[in-house]
């Protein structure tokens, strides 16, 4: 490793400290990956020959850490319970990620086989694997694909059950949420818009569409279309836009 520069070695020491992979491993990651590190985690993991095979006996152990008492569930106390463990905000919204790899149908809560499958997913069999995949983790909101499919995840994953719109307080804690990590200059607007103009629970088909408007429309809306198939509540909210003169419209 001495004849790397100080940046790639610091890369190298970071990659082995939150894998466990071996430098040589770490170096084969980070040179396919040109030297990024979110590209040579999501090399590593994908790889299932890097992965050790998870001890049930130890998944067991964790579940029963976390199962409520009377229910065979994970449930809020549990998850927050796994949350001090891992030293991690149950805000964080590296918790949707950790929700959305174990495919969890509901929030604050964890069926036996949505947390163990999940677990195995992962490689992870002890709390310390667990911590220290929570930087990869992190990693993935950062690749667009990914970051899509967590983002229509949120939605069944945070609706009542039984109920197919998502309610508006739960949606706009979720948009803030998520698009926190995507730096949409909007989203203030957007959700302001809501609570002054809807007031209504929020279609699935919205919540999908507004991360494509949001992805692909200019904040300035220099490239918004009004003929689009966009929903209606988009094209209001342009005109809400317009309206108050937060954008100005193109000539």
């Amino acid at each position: 490793m001495h004849k790397l520069g100080r940046g790639h070695r610091d890369k190298v020491q970071q990659f082995m400290a939150i894998t466990g992979a071996s430098e040589k491993v770490a170096l084969q990651a980070l040179k396919a990956s040109d030297w990024h590190l979110e590209g040579a985690f999501d090399i590593f993991y994908s790889q299932p020959q890097v992965k050790a095979v998870p001890d049930s006996r130890h998944l067991e152990e964790l579940y029963n850490r976390y199962k409520d008492p009377y229910v065979d569930m994970i449930l809020a106390d549990g998850i927050s319970l796994l949350c001090n463990d891992l030293q991690v905000d149950p805000q964080d919204i590296v918790m949707l990620v950790v929700s959305w790899h174990m495919k969890a149908a509901t929030m604050c809560e964890f069926s036996k086989q949505e947390f163990i499958g999940g677990l195995q997913s992962l490689g992870v069999d002890s709390l310390e694997k667990f911590r220290e995949r929570i930087q990869f983790m992190r990693s993935e909101l950062k690749d667009e694909q990914k970051f899509r499919e967590i983002y229509n995840f949120a939605f069944g994953w945070a609706k009542e059950k039984g109920q197919k719109s998502l309610a508006l307080d739960t949606a706009i804690g979720m948009w803030q949420l998520l698009f926190a990590e995507k730096h949409w200059p909007l989203v203030d607007h957007w959700c302001q818009f809501l609570q002054a103009r809807h007031n209504k629970a929020i279609p699935r088909d919205t919540w999908s569409q507004l991360l494509e408007f949001a992805r692909t429309v200019d904040p300035a809306l220099s490239n918004y279309d009004a003929e689009g198939a966009w929903p209606y509540l988009i094209d209001e909210f342009v005109e809400y836009l317009i309206e108050n003169g937060i954008v100005q419209k193109s000539s």
